[in-house]
């Protein structure tokens, strides 16, 4: 009977501390709740800088056209031929004239007719004897890469008492340019870029020359022209409307922001493009020299192009 008595006092013993347990472990709970555990971010995938772009141009420079900083360099101070790209040159020192007139006129004359025929050079197909306006010879110049158009603007503006003469003072004009803009590594020995062996340039080079010549309004204005049409003065008096020039720049209309600038080839030059885009206020300007055709110059362009608005 006191067993039986003592084994139903253990057990009540037994019951009461573990329902005491129970309640301490849920007072345990109230007085000190257990801290959630921190959340942690997702892991973010590290940010990736854009691949370096291959380019088949075996030169190659892009840049900030804000502050001038290099955001893609390839033989980007090697001395190659520049092609017509020479012209935004000869653009650049015919809008450097002081009191230039834009509506002034040159008498169009045989030996520009005769020099683009002998060279088998591009041209704007100016008349002999038409009256052309200095802007009109410009839009000549740049857009069709008339070598004529440069011939008559080099006669215009050089001087001396002889044609050759005045060419001559011309290209010094933009020798002396080349170094005001601290170019060490530019020679023009030609106004259009048909040179004689001593016409070069670099990719970075080139691209400073059209950056100073982004500047000015007028130079911006032709070279994002797609298309111009010229009305010339003939030499009885009449009026002539040119055949279209159309921009030999095709990324004004294959690359969205295209603002310019300028084409170029031959044969030792290759094909080069000089380019400039603006996209959300900021530009990028650069330059290709010696791709392999003109498809692929404006590939390379635009390969360049991404990459340089990713950087900046």
């Amino acid at each position: 009977m006191k067993i039986g008595i003592q084994g139903i006092r253990i057990r009540r013993a037994v019951g009461v501390a573990v329902t005491t347990g129970a309640m301490l472990s849920t007072g345990a709970l109230y007085a000190a709740p257990a801290q959630a555990a921190p959340v942690q971010a997702p892991a973010q995938a590290p940010v990736q800088a854009a691949a370096v772009p291959a380019i088949v141009a075996k030169g190659g420079y892009v840049m900030n056209n804000a502050n001038g900083r290099t955001l893609y360099t390839k033989g980007g101070d090697t001395r190659r031929s520049t092609g017509s790209t020479t012209k935004i040159m000869t653009a650049k020192v015919v809008l450097a004239q002081k009191n230039l007139n834009l509506n002034s006129t040159v008498t169009i004359q045989k030996a520009y007719s005769d020099y683009i025929v002998s060279r088998t050079a591009s041209s704007a197909r100016l008349i002999v004897g038409d009256k052309v306006t200095v802007r009109q010879l410009l839009y000549g110049l740049m857009l069709p890469s008339g070598c004529d158009a440069a011939y008559a603007l080099a006669d215009k503006f050089g001087t001396g008492t002889t044609r050759s003469a005045r060419v001559k003072s011309f290209i010094a004009k933009m020798n002396a340019d080349a170094k005001k803009l601290g170019l060490k590594n530019t020679h023009f020995d030609s106004f259009d870029g048909i040179g004689n062996g001593k016409n070069y340039s670099t990719p970075r080079d080139l691209t400073k020359i059209a950056s100073s010549a982004m500047k000015n309004a007028t130079f911006r204005s032709i070279v994002k022209t797609k298309k111009y049409t010229a009305k010339t003065r003939t030499k009885t008096g009449g009026t002539r409307t040119m055949a279209p020039w159309t921009n030999t720049n095709t990324l004004l209309s294959s690359y969205s922001g295209t603002i310019g600038v300028k084409t170029g080839s031959g044969s030792t030059s290759k094909y080069c493009l000089v380019f400039a885009a603006t996209r959300n206020g900021k530009t990028v300007i650069g330059t290709v020299l010696a791709s392999s055709s003109a498809a692929q110059r404006e590939k390379d362009a635009k390969k360049l192009l991404g990459y340089g608005f990713g950087k900046i």
